[in-house]
């Protein structure tokens, strides 16, 4: 049975990452093609950055872990997220001149893991924010579900690289790669013949902002400059890569909750370095363990995607370990700062069409489920009926226009 195209849907993916800089926001439109194969065709039509305000963005930052939070400030914070969201949520709209659903990741905060398995995950952001200030029907909580199927809930990434890659790994006849660098990197190893394997390899950018912030009481290393002044501390990295985490089997996944400023303070312990050695090093670590990982799979291919991509100093690390092309997923035609809020928006699509939206192969899920919550708009939610073939390609069309 084929995929009926139907009609095309203009969606507005949200997400906030781990390293909590703002808001992604992407508006693609997405259709169903007739074919055999179950394709989606997905057109970048517009994307932006909304940056938090900065009294939000440090409140966010004190409610992880290890600091406590109250149940009165996860309120306030739900409510303040959601109505940031709500905004960047409405600028998507208008950058595509209208939509059709919003798709919402939210905020997260806090990712339970307890004896390698996740037991619950939290996004902050109200999505009834959302669906009254934009009276558009809002997909929200779109991890919960796969947790509760015994999942990680991450990486979701798993669910775009695998219908977008597979075809660059029947070509290659190598195991394609899709890499996220944001606060956490992950990967999702895609091949030919099997199921996709997701998960996340460690830090990202997670150790590199805290450090920036210890060292220069900047955010980040923009351009990677602090760590291009260093050398490599050998001896801080090899305490680092003693980190249980990267020896555990996949299905996995971390966050802030694990690396955070106590876990680098404690690691560095009575070493004595400059600011510029330690951010070196932490570039090192994040290179060297994704490296391994692909390693490991025998990647021919890495598209990488993500804030980290816009560092040099990390990219020409990563290159070095590298055995595999590394490519950008411009490349490919899906903008890399933007690429996790195109896949919030498949993620949307997906559930509004009655198809799963998590792989569980990669994440560990007991079975294919139908993701998140939906928050009607000014109207009643009418859905499509569902697609009678289940979608097992992505295909990027060419940037497309507003309608």
């Amino acid at each position: 049975m084929t995929a009926r195209s139907g009609e095309p849907l203009t969606v507005v993916g949200l997400i906030s990452g781990t390293s909590i800089d703002g808001i992604d926001v992407a508006a693609a439109r997405l259709c169903a093609e007739d074919g055999e194969d179950g394709a989606v065709a997905l057109t970048p039509i517009a994307e932006a950055e909304i940056p938090y305000p900065e009294e939000l963005r440090e409140r966010l930052l004190g409610a992880l872990p290890p600091n406590p939070c109250s149940a009165e400030e996860l309120t306030r914070l739900d409510t303040l997220v959601g109505q940031s969201f709500a905004e960047a949520a409405a600028t998507g709209v208008d950058l595509a001149g209208g939509a059709d659903l919003i798709a919402s990741l939210g905020q997260t905060v806090f990712h339970w893991v307890e004896n390698g398995r996740a037991r619950g995950t939290l996004q902050l952001g109200q999505p009834a924010w959302i669906a009254e200030r934009t009276g558009l029907p809002v997909v929200a909580d779109l991890r919960a579900r796969d947790v509760a199927a015994g999942g990680h809930g991450a990486p979701l990434a798993s669910t775009l690289d695998q219908l977008w890659l597979r075809g660059l790994a029947e070509d290659s006849g190598k195991a394609a790669v899709g890499l996220n660098i944001g606060g956490i990197a992950n990967i999702t190893v895609v091949r030919a013949d099997t199921g996709a394997l997701a998960y996340d390899t460690g830090p990202g950018n997670a150790l590199l902002d805290l450090a920036a912030t210890e060292v220069a009481g900047q955010r980040s290393d923009f351009g990677g400059r602090l760590a291009a002044a260093g050398r490599v501390h050998s001896g801080l990295l090899d305490r680092l890569l003693t980190d249980p985490y990267y020896a555990a089997p996949p299905p996995k996944s971390t966050g802030k909750e694990h690396f955070h400023t106590d876990y680098l303070r404690t690691h560095i312990g009575d070493l004595t370095l400059s600011g510029e050695d330690l951010l070196a090093t932490l570039t090192e670590l994040t290179a060297a363990t994704i490296a391994a990982e692909c390693a490991r799979h025998e990647a021919g291919t890495v598209v990488a995607s993500g804030g980290g991509v816009e560092n040099p100093a990390l990219m020409r690390a990563l290159a070095a370990r590298l055995t595999a092309e590394l490519r950008t997923s411009d490349e490919l035609g899906l903008p890399r700062a933007a690429k996790e809020a195109y896949l919030t928006a498949l993620l949307g699509w997906l559930t509004w069409h009655g198809q799963p939206a998590n792989l569980p192969s990669a994440t560990g899920a007991a079975g294919p489920r139908l993701l998140g919550s939906i928050t009607p708009g000014a109207h009643p939610a009418a859905l499509p009926p569902p697609l009678p073939a289940v979608i097992t390609r992505l295909r990027i069309a060419p940037r497309g226009k507003t309608r």
